[in-house]
């Protein structure tokens, strides 16, 4: 049986989009009949989640998966803390490796696991696969941590573009990311796509409205009848264009004066985002959630219509694909999304969803308006949506492109001569 050790960045029980992804991973995986694992880099430790280290054993226990820690911290000038962040990893990888012996190891995105996992690959003649979710030094230009053009930009992409070239085969979520990869000068055949999904097992029939939230929240007409409702439930970032989501509400409430706006998650856009909403001459129409318990999302999607991801035009939302608006279809929710690159493959406008200029309030609120009006069209779109999400990005199929890849490197012998000193 093949042994799959999995390079991560962080893992559960940290709840994130990062982590839910590999969880998807690892469970498909094993129901294919792959032994997997995880190991952990320092940033696990950093982040102060709670966990046993325990590599002399069996690794830690977390949803029926088996995760191995590093333990330690880093600390030094950009470029140089970096290095360290690798060598310590690197020390985690090989204490997983010399317990467990996987014939296979997958290092995913950021560069610094690749980095780590192509030590240990070419020191073990293991073979490796690196998969990118996401360049790093735009997502951290996208979150505010970050400058293009910056050194540590500079420095994470050479690092990426390190990894790519010694990996023995690379992967990326999505069409965005691999074709920016040829672009560089990758060779296309070396370069699959497993895009982002979702586990449909997970998913059982949505969640009933909660009315007694739906009056507490303001979301009943005087009639008794239900509020329309537009929900967002994801981290505030600036990239995701939720200022341009409050924006549009007054011209919203011109055509849907009783449409609401509801608003779950949080992050460094929060504060400006509430003010900016009690600014606003929609202020009535817009609540304000805060984070809430993973368990408990679904109350919260059960009392929206339609949600939307209005993200704002840029390399990281042009070439990433998110999770949000699949795991909104898988939910039977219709979905309204800017046109950015990375929407445009999930969602097809008037069949899976609705997509409307980025970086345009005005735009955003008609196409809103536009579907609220439009209450016929809901079944069809619901419909198409989870259709979508069922063949096209369910885990229990998408798993499997990873098998021709493990194939192919298994039975080359290209990885037993390292190329390149690292």
């Amino acid at each position: 049986m093949t042994r799959i050790l999995h390079v991560l960045d962080h893992s559960l029980p940290i709840h994130s989009g990062y982590t839910f992804r590999t969880r998807s991973i690892l469970k498909a995986q094993q129901g294919l009949g792959y032994e997997v694992r995880g190991v952990t880099g320092p940033r696990q430790s950093a982040s102060g989640a709670d966990f046993k280290v325990n590599n002399e054993a069996d690794g830690e226990l977390q949803e029926g998966l088996i995760f191995h820690r590093t333990p330690g911290t880093v600390s030094g000038p950009p470029g140089l803390r970096e290095w360290r962040e690798i060598a310590l990893f690197a020390q985690g990888i090989e204490a997983a490796v010399a317990q467990w012996k996987p014939d296979i190891l997958h290092a995913h995105s950021p560069a610094l696991c690749g980095h780590a996992a192509l030590k240990v690959a070419r020191r073990h003649s293991i073979p490796l696969v690196y998969e990118i979710r996401a360049f790093w030094e735009d997502a951290a230009v996208g979150n505010g941590t970050g400058r293009e053009g910056s050194l540590k930009y500079r420095l994470t992409r050479w690092l990426e573009d390190r990894v790519v070239r010694q990996a023995d085969a690379v992967v990326t979520i999505c069409a965005g990311l691999r074709d920016d990869l040829i672009a560089r000068g990758n060779d296309p055949a070396r370069i699959s796509i497993s895009p982002n999904g979702v586990d449909l097992s997970l998913f059982g029939e949505p969640a009933p409205r909660d009315e007694v939230l739906a009056r507490d929240l303001g979301f009943v007409k005087a009639d008794g009848t239900p509020c329309p409702v537009i929900g967002f439930i994801g981290s505030f970032y600036d990239y995701e264009g939720l200022d341009d989501l409050i924006a549009a509400m007054p011209a919203l409430l011109a055509r849907q004066p009783d449409a609401r706006l509801l608003m779950v998650g949080g992050g460094p856009r929060a504060e400006a985002l509430r003010a900016q909403a009690e600014a606003s001459s929609a202020a009535h129409a817009i609540r304000f959630i805060g984070r809430v318990p993973h368990h408990e999302v679904e109350r919260y999607y059960a009392l929206c219509d339609v949600m939307a991801y209005p993200r704002k035009r840029s390399r990281l939302t042009d070439l990433v694909t998110p999770l949000k608006p699949l795991e909104a279809m898988a939910q039977d929710k219709i979905v309204a999304a800017s046109n950015v690159g990375g929407h445009r493959e999930l969602v097809t406008d008037g069949v899976t969803g609705a997509l409307f200029a980025a970086d345009d309030p005005a735009a955003t609120a008609a196409t809103l308006a536009d579907l609220l009006e439009q209450r016929d069209r809901w079944p069809a779109l619901r419909a198409a949506g989870h259709r979508h999400v069922a063949e096209a990005h369910d885990w229990a199929r998408n798993v499997r492109r990873y098998q021709t890849v493990y194939q192919n490197i298994l039975t080359s012998d290209a990885h037993a001569e390292p190329n390149v000193t690292v």
